[in-house]
């Protein structure tokens, strides 16, 4: 019983470690490095028939070269509606369309944007772990509720130094990004 406690707290301490590495991977997939992928329109929404749905699902996205960025509607009466949800996504895009297709042009990055760049990587690495430590202390609760109701001292102590190596081997997976 009291091994199947601990395989429990772990169990679900990798689960929380796994969905925040999995969000931090996303986040940083959101990032503009310079060079132009589809993922960087995954937050944009397009208006379609009464409903907001995501522009993957309206369009193919594709990368004709590392500077350009090409959504191709399914459906040519959607490419005004397209245009308008990338503006308004803020990511600081300018589309242009030609009647076939939005193209997008990536500019290179500027030693600010570079900067600016850095600045939020770090920020977003920052968040995953604010996630890993908010997980670590759920586990040490669970710990100790479970050395209240019979866990030995012993094996409480050394659930926690495993808790601890486990928050490492994520923290360092979210640095190597």
């Amino acid at each position: 019983m009291i091994d199947e406690t601990l395989k429990d707290i772990f169990n679900e301490l990798n689960g929380a470690m796994e969905k925040s590495l999995d969000h931090t991977k996303v986040e940083f997939q959101k990032l503009r490095a310079g060079k132009a992928t589809p993922s960087m329109l995954d937050g944009v929404l397009v208006e379609y028939y009464g409903s907001q749905v995501p522009l993957s699902q309206v369009s193919n996205i594709s990368t004709p070269d590392a500077r350009t960025l090409w959504v191709q509607p399914w459906e040519k009466n959607l490419i005004q509606d397209i245009e308008r949800s990338i503006i308004n996504a803020n990511l600081g895009y300018n589309p242009q369309n030609d009647g076939e297709r939005v193209m997008i042009n990536i500019p290179p990055l500027t030693e600010e944007r570079r900067r600016g760049l850095v600045k939020s990587i770090k920020s977003e690495a920052e968040n995953g772990k604010v996630g890993l430590r908010s997980a670590r202390k759920d586990a040490m609760e669970y710990i100790k509720m479970a050395q209240k109701d019979g866990l030995s001292e012993d094996l409480a102590k050394d659930a926690e130094v495993e808790v601890q190596d486990i928050i490492k081997a994520y923290s360092k997976k979210i640095d190597e990004g």
